[in-house]
């Protein structure tokens, strides 16, 4: 049958096949092109849909108790867990995901957290009272809410809103017992304005202005007299911060950055004299996280080490290493002291254990697990490990990524790959839990690529720039060297190579199917990119200004062209193979009208392709049932286009 009667002779069937069970598409889903699933694709599968997850969000202020967020049901929301071990008390029961939370601190009488409706990410803040499980919406329910903090007392809440215009993102501090106390503290322009800390005694905010992921800045806000005091001297040379914390006196700051390196670093900035002490001097790698103690004499902080978390305890005035505690191999964030000074609690991943809430116990040097995420029966302990892969790509420049090889005994022969493109650009593919993409080398034999192209976090700030403006495609010949690097490898079958990736990640599989055409059998595009200039368009406007330094300002006509000449919706007649769309309908950052005009494009020119759109999504999909649904039908499109 020719390609556009296949395509349009199955569209026609779909509002009738959700499985091979009968059961109709569900009503919050547009599906295209994706035949019904077999019975035993979905029981080969089913396992490998339940898998759990557990973040660490806070200790409670008086107890050795913490709040998580996992999922029981369709989404995340927040749980209680009084032990290690202990059982899950569900706290929130919402239809959409809960963002995070934290205990008030000294009394923990209720819980701040932030929600937001249907994926478009205008969060919301709520106060939980956990004696009376009330909830009591804090904010207005159409701005968009983030970086909600307690202070130190506990008396006050600090966040940003677009609350004013839509777009800016100034700064308020709020009683949280009392919505109607909100007030507006700076008023900025631009949507990169944050809050970083508190000072202890309530009187000072610390507040970061984020330009790009290469430049940023610092200021100390006194909320009395709304006076916005500059932490650095000068903006001839820019740079940018991570975290920033006060002193338990005030008298300093610590803070990360890469102002005189490669990659960020920790300082103990005196305030009084500008004296700035090196704490991490001797970790050649980005510190990425940020702890002080509850007596201000020690700081865990977390390194980025290869992509691989590495947890240190170091002196809060000499940065002298006091221990580097024995943590397993995987990525690890959201470190939080309890006030007891002696338990450390943070979220741990691995390649063979999904996220858990854990705890060490400084003094002792006890790892404690207190979660024990489920893994839908599966021996996780068997999965497979990643291999560190370094190549050059086509200038020289050393490019590196992970490896997952299925079992040789298993699948013997040269395997079919799929390379697995990281979004950002400005993020890293690290060793952490996989989930549902083990299915790929457990059940089908395929090998999982994850790369790091030029760009990518975590490899020093140049690095980050390499793929900026006019280097765009840059990036893009960065996976041609890793088609090549597969091609070479005698356990790989050059021939059978798949890409996928969501949102800058799916613009990357759209190039990449563009440019290295005849190298790949097929791709799934992800929330994805289709062309710059539309992109810049519809973005939501907080987030315009930011993405222009990454990818470059349109109103520039040179760069407009350029723009214009890269875009995958202007090279479509060069994408020839079968491809995956896959959207949600309330994505602000990059809209639905990106996939839309995508497909269309593909369909014009009689190609091949498969839409999966879900209505009440953003920026990926956060609920249980439409992830499924996405993964079945990935699943059924490598079969059909990868392994045979």
């Amino acid at each position: 049958m020719p390609m556009k009667t296949w395509l349009i002779s199955t569209g026609l069937s779909l509002a009738l096949t959700f499985s091979a069970s009968g059961a109709g598409v569900p009503d919050n889903l547009v599906v295209e092109g994706v035949p019904s699933f077999p019975d035993e694709l979905r029981s080969s599968v089913s396992r490998y849909l339940e898998f759990r997850t557990a973040a660490f969000y806070s200790w409670h202020p008086q107890e050795r108790s913490m709040l998580i967020g996992t999922r029981f049901a369709e989404t995340p929301q927040l749980h209680w867990v009084g032990a290690p071990g202990a059982a899950r008390r569900q706290l929130t029961f919402s239809t959409e995901p809960v963002r995070g939370g934290a205990f008030r601190p000294k009394t923990g009488d209720c819980i701040l957290y932030t929600q937001d409706s249907g994926g478009g990410e205008f969060f919301q803040l709520y106060r939980y009272d956990v004696k009376e499980g009330r909830t009591t919406l804090l904010s207005d329910g159409k701005s968009r809410y983030t970086g909600a903090m307690w202070s130190h007392t506990g008396r006050w809440i600090a966040y940003s809103s677009t609350q004013r215009n839509g777009k800016d993102t100034d700064l308020y501090v709020m009683n949280p017992d009392d919505p109607k106390s909100a007030r507006r503290v700076l008023e900025v322009t631009g949507g990169g304005w944050g809050i970083e800390d508190w000072s202890w005694d309530d009187a000072e905010l610390l507040v970061s202005e984020r330009v790009s992921i290469n430049e940023s800045w610092l200021y100390r806000l006194d909320l009395k007299s709304g006076v916005k005091t500059a932490l650095a001297s000068s903006r001839e040379k820019p740079q940018a911060y991570g975290t920033a914390l006060f002193s338990l006196d005030s008298q300093s700051i610590y803070w990360t950055t890469d102002g005189s390196s490669e990659f960020q670093q920790l300082y103990r900035v005196d305030l009084g004299t500008q004296k700035a002490t090196l704490l991490s001097g001797g970790i050649p790698w980005d510190v990425e996280d940020v702890a002080l103690s509850p007596d201000g004499r020690r700081v865990a902080l977390v390194a980025n080490e290869r992509g691989s978390s590495v947890l240190y305890l170091v002196d809060a005035r000499t940065g002298r290493v006091l221990q580097q505690p024995r943590i397993p191999k995987g990525v690890m964030g959201g470190l939080r002291w309890h006030e007891n000074g002696r338990d450390l609690g943070f979220t741990l991943s691995s390649a063979q254990a999904p996220s858990d809430a854990y705890s060490l116990d400084v003094r002792s040097g006890k790892l404690t697990r207190w979660t024990e995420s489920e893994t839908g029966g599966l021996d996780a302990a068997r999965f497979s490990e990643p291999e560190l892969v370094e190549l050059k790509s086509f200038d020289g420049l050393t490019i590196s990524g992970f490896l997952y090889r299925p079992d040789s005994q298993r699948f013997p022969g040269r395997r079919p790959v799929v390379v697995n493109i990281h979004g950002g650009p400005e993020s890293q593919s690290r060793p952490s839990f996989l989930g549902r993409l083990n299915y790929l080398m457990d059940e089908l034999g395929v090998a999982l690529l994850v790369p790091n192209v030029r760009g990518s976090s975590g490899y020093g700030k140049t690095f980050l720039t390499l793929d900026n403006g006019f280097k765009r495609e840059d990036s893009v010949k960065d996976i041609g060297a890793f088609l090549g690097w597969i091609r070479q490898d005698g356990r790989l079958d050059g021939d059978r190579i798949a890409v996928m990736g969501g949102s800058y990640g799916g613009y990357m599989v759209l190039a990449s199917m563009i440019h290295f055409n005849d190298q790949l059998r097929c791709g799934i595009d992800i929330v994805g990119i289709s062309n710059f200039l539309t992109f810049l368009k519809n973005t939501q406007d907080y987030r315009r200004d930011l993405r222009r330094v990454e990818y470059g300002d349109e109103r520039d006509p040179k760069m407009a062209e350029f723009m214009a000449r890269i875009s995958p919706t202007a090279q479509v007649s060069q994408l020839r193979k079968p491809l995956f769309v896959v959207q949600g309908k309330n994505d602000p950052r990059v809209p639905l009208t990106e996939a839309e005009q995508m497909v269309k494009a593909i369909r014009d020119q009689g190609g091949m392709v498969w839409y999966l759109m879900a209505k009440d999504e953003g920026h990926g999909f956060a609920k249980k049932k439409n992830a499924d649904f996405q993964w079945l039908s990935s699943v059924l499109f490598f079969r059909e286009h990868l392994i045979k």
